[in-house]
């Protein structure tokens, strides 16, 4: 799939297909991290909003499910800084579980942070209410 996109020039959507097949591939043991092979792939990564976004939130949620605190707070954090500079203007199905696991991570950093912990308390309750919110706000 990753070559039929390279060929395609479908080069956005491969990077992010490529920080998904990182996941899947940690979860089951396998820890191989994607490699850039373009100057423009790498620039991709760097720059591109979208893509930042895929790659934060692959990595908060493979540091939060082995429960490595540090980079959890790194991630999440780096997470945030990328969606704060952008809107959604309706849910997509994983929009919710970005939420969902933001939420998780931060009341889970909030428990274990000494000097910010009400901070992440707070992005848990907001990640609470926009899960509210959409199911307030769904037809089913």
């Amino acid at each position: 799939v990753i070559s039929f996109m390279h060929e395609k020039k479908i080069v956005i959507f491969m990077i992010q297909t490529q920080q998904v097949q990182y996941s899947v591939l940690k979860l089951i043991g396998i820890d191989k991290e994607p490699k850039c092979v373009s100057a423009e792939e790498e620039n991709i990564l760097a720059t591109n909003n979208s893509v930042k976004t895929t790659h934060y939130f692959q990595k908060l949620y493979i540091s939060f499910i082995f429960r490595f605190y540090d980079d959890t707070k790194d991630y999440a954090e780096k997470y945030l800084a990328c969606i704060g500079r952008s809107t959604w203007a309706e849910l997509y199905l994983p929009h919710s579980f970005h939420v969902f696991y933001v939420g998780l991570v931060s009341f889970w950093v909030a428990r274990n942070s000494r000097e910010d912990g009400e901070q992440w308390y707070e992005r848990g309750n907001k990640s609470k209410l926009a899960l509210k919110k959409w199911a307030e706000t769904s037809r089913w």
